[in-house]
Order: C-alpha cells, then structure tokens, then sequence
C-alpha cells in the first residue's frame, strides 16, 4: 500500500475521532432551513460529481495510458491534467457542504494545497523528464487543476468524461468508504 494512501488513512481516522468527540464543534446546527437543505443537496451533487470524475480518470487511464508509456491528453484529461484529484477536491467539498460548519472548509483546503500540490508537482516533474516537450506542450493547452468553464460548455460530455461500469469495481472501496463517512456523519451529528 501506498505510503500516501496510508497518511490519508489515518487522517481520515483521526478526523472521525474527534468529530465523535466533538461533534458541536465540527457540525452545523441541526436546525435545517431552506439555506442549509439546498447546501446540503449542493454537497451531495459535489460528492457524485467528484466520485464520477475519479472513475472516469482513472479507469481511462487504466485503459488507454499503457502503464505509464503513452501521455493522457484526452477523455478527463483533456479537461485538467489532474482530474483524480480534482474529484477528489469535489468530494471534500461536498462532504463539508452536506455536513460540517464552514471553518471545517479551510482546514481542508489547507490539507488539499499541502498534500496534493505537493504530488502534483512531483508527478510533473515525472512526467516532464519522460515525455520532454510532448509533455510541456500539454501543460500549455491543459489546465493543471480547475477546468476553463467554456470548455464544459462546448465539449461533448461524453468525451470528457467517459464512463464504464467495469471502471467503478476499481472505486467501490472508495465509494462505499465516502458513503458510510457520510452517513456515519449524520448519524453522530443527530444523536449528539
């Protein structure tokens, strides 16, 4: 396992710790007005676009990036060049909007910029020495990380965002662990 895969982990643990300990200091009020419903429904639509866009990237790199011997410039890497972890800030996103209060927010985007800004600079630097000025040409073209929102507009979806039902056996882990932190997160925010 991944040295990466196991820090967030524990993370992700110790986050469920305290908040079980804490809930009053991590969640919103109970009190669900119009405001916090349609928050909470952005959240959801934030978790499901972010886990989509992992399971299109990921299983069109499994298909199509011959282990690592050929560059990804199209399907979600036409997008960004980073779309996992752009689904990945989605989820947190939407996992913050859907439950926790807003400085809850700040703190991940701190987490996010430290650890994945970090990767993402190591895996370019990777990627630049392997495929030269193949690779520099895509970093002109191809956003790093926030997609230019005409591109959503006028780009067949299906292109950008292939999908495939084999390519979600590789994220069913991922998904059910989102889904029970979710609802594991309602549960001790209603029985606090």
């Amino acid at each position: 396992m991944k040295k990466r895969i196991k820090i967030h982990g524990m993370l992700i643990f110790i986050s469920l710790v305290a908040i079980s300990a804490l809930p009053k200091l991590f969640f919103r009020s109970q009190k669900a007005g119009k405001f916090d419903f349609i928050i909470q429904i952005l959240g959801f639509g934030f978790i499901l676009l972010g886990q989509l866009l992992r399971v299109s990237a990921r299983g069109y790199k499994a298909e199509h990036s011959g282990q690592g011997a050929f560059l990804l410039r199209d399907g979600p890497y036409s997008l960004v060049r980073n779309p996992m972890y752009l689904g990945i800030l989605f989820i947190g996103a939407g996992v913050i909007l859907a439950l926790f209060k807003w400085w809850v927010a700040a703190v991940f985007l701190l987490f996010f910029l430290i650890g994945y800004m970090r990767l993402i600079f190591k895996e370019e630097k990777k990627l630049s020495e392997a495929f030269g000025r193949e690779y520099q040409d895509y970093c002109r073209n191809t956003p790093r990380l926030f997609p230019n929102p005409a591109a959503l507009f006028t780009r067949n979806t299906g292109e950008i965002f292939p999908l495939r039902l084999a390519w979600f056996k590789k994220e069913i882990i991922s998904i059910v662990l989102i889904l029970g932190f979710v609802i594991t997160g309602y549960l001790i925010k209603w029985f606090s």
